[in-house]
């Protein structure tokens, strides 16, 4: 009998390309994973599920291009699984639909390996989906098969019986079958199926560069020549395909086809993300600060120690309130500590975190920037008065400044640092190289400096790139920071919020 290694295989399927379609059980085995074998198809933001010290091997095959046989990755497979480790195999849309996981399977299974199937959505499904064609509809068909369009070349006569698909299934969709088109219209016409009938292609579906091109069968393959239109791609035959001017869903979405690069840092900018990618875009996570504790607490510990002897203490960040807080509880106490001080928040996101505990800050200023809250406290009067401002190592002078020359008394201290994150950055300059981004965000002075800072060596590279690409800044601030590093700013919403500067990227592309 044979022996069962330690190791284990998961053979999971990515689903089609867009992140939010991968399944909870996916992502719950790619955190756990020793190994990640990933190919061409998987989307790459898939990995930031992986662990810290995962093993990262890219076996991908495109048309023309293998990185490794079948075999070979069979075979690496194996070797990592029989050396205890946990190994997900992550493939592009479904592990057993035309994805040759039912091989892997079968060799896992020989070698004694134990393994399990993880399915996702296979792009054959999706796809159409996003171009907004239903694969079956009581009035129009009721059936669909499923067919490869690149056979095994080394089969002696194709497994396809086309005498029967040809009329005898409603929808026919054909996979990895760009190449093949017009052959495979000549063989379906040649069986019976209409000359007439209705034809899509979508090529990257559920991607932000997802294109449809519609034909009847027999000018459908010309029709692709003559558009450019290359692999990868879903084909669908069927009257099926009419029910798309009105059901096309995807491509209606204000910032579709838009790839827009969010360099906010990690922990902070799932909103963002979230809110653009609702909307249509390609959102590309490209972090360029990693917000940590200070150097030393003592400064903030000290403060602590004395806090009635403060009047207002002033937050100019979420981060500001989100440390100190954390802080406060590690020293032994809460938010009861904070009695009989006034509060002061610089914009709304900063009020949020407040509000969620119960506590209304006595200070938001209309306009979200340190100079405001200058001029609030000039109404106000500050004379004498004893404030507290916890926030970032490095940070703009004018609040302290102007505080004190209003007579305050002003104690500045660190809660948290900002640092450079080690983040590959190869992937965002063969984009910028291509053309390929339509924009940048900023959210801070920090972002923007970072983000030069991370192109070192390539910062000319880097000046004619971006001349190409659409700059978005939340505020003033920020925008004069880019400005200053030789980037056009396009773009800064009035208020200097993530909602506002949602809007206005919807309202730029729709204008």
């Amino acid at each position: 009998m044979t022996q069962v290694c330690e190791g284990k295989v998961y053979l999971v399927g990515a689903g089609p390309g867009d992140p939010g379609l991968m399944t909870l059980k996916g992502q719950g085995c790619l955190s756990r994973a020793d190994v990640i074998v990933y190919d061409y198809l998987a989307n790459r933001t898939f990995l930031q599920y992986a662990k810290d010290r995962a093993e990262l091997i890219y076996v991908g095959k495109r048309a023309g291009s293998h990185t490794m046989s079948q075999a070979e990755i069979s075979s690496l497979i194996v070797d990592r699984a029989r050396k205890g480790k946990v190994v997900v195999r992550l493939k592009g849309g479904d592990p057993f639909v035309f994805g040759r996981g039912g091989e892997e399977a079968l060799e896992l299974a020989r070698t004694g390996i134990d393994f399990e199937v993880v399915p996702g959505i296979s792009s054959a499904i999706a796809v159409p989906a996003y171009a907004g064609i239903p694969l079956t509809h009581r009035d129009y068909s009721s059936s669909v098969a499923f067919i490869t369009g690149h056979e095994d070349p080394e089969k002696e006569k194709s497994q396809i019986e086309w005498d029967k698909i040809a009329t005898g299934v409603g929808t026919l969709v054909f996979v990895m079958g760009v190449r093949n088109l017009k052959q495979i219209a000549e063989i379906l016409m040649s069986y019976g199926r209409s000359p007439d009938t209705p034809v899509a292609i979508i090529r990257m579906g559920t991607f932000a560069e997802q294109r449809t091109l519609e034909g009847p069968l027999r000018d459908i393959a010309q029709l692709a020549l003559e558009n450019g239109l290359t692999p990868p791609a879903i084909i669908v035959v069927g009257d099926v395909v009419r029910l798309r001017k009105r059901l096309k869903w995807f491509e209606k979405r204000p910032l579709f086809g838009r790839r827009i690069v969010v360099t906010r840092a990690r922990e902070q900018a799932s909103e963002f993300l979230e809110d653009l990618t609702r909307l249509g875009a390609e959102c590309i996570e490209f972090p360029t600060i990693e917000v940590i504790p200070p150097a030393s607490w003592d400064p903030l510990d000290r403060a602590i120690d004395r806090l009635e002897n403060y009047q207002w203490v002033v937050f100019t960040s979420v981060n500001g309130v989100k440390y100190f807080l954390k802080r406060l509880q590690d020293t032994g106490r809460d938010i009861r500590d904070l009695k009989g001080l006034k509060i002061g928040a610089i914009g709304p996101k900063t009020a949020e975190v407040w509000h969620r505990l119960g506590i209304k800050p006595d200070l938001v200023p209309d306009e979200y920037r340190a100079e405001a809250i200058v001029e609030c406290f000039r109404k106000l009067g500050a004379e004498g008065m004893r404030f507290l401002l916890p926030r970032a190592a490095q940070a703009r002078e004018v609040l302290p400044e102007g505080l004190r020359e209003m007579g305050a008394a002003v104690d500045v201290v660190q809660v948290y640092r900002t640092t450079t994150p080690d983040y590959d950055t190869d992937r965002i300059k063969n984009l910028l190289d291509q053309g390929a981004i339509d924009m940048v965000t900023f959210t801070s002075s920090s972002t923007v400096t970072n983000f030069v800072d991370m192109f070192e060596g390539d910062q000319q590279r880097l000046k004619g790139w971006m001349d190409s690409v659409v700059v978005a800044c939340i505020g003033p601030i920020t925008a004069k920071t880019a400005e200053e590093k030789g980037f056009s700013v396009s773009l800064v919403p009035p208020k200097y919020t993530i909602k506002a500067l949602t809007e206005s990227v919807v309202n730029y592309y729709g204008s």
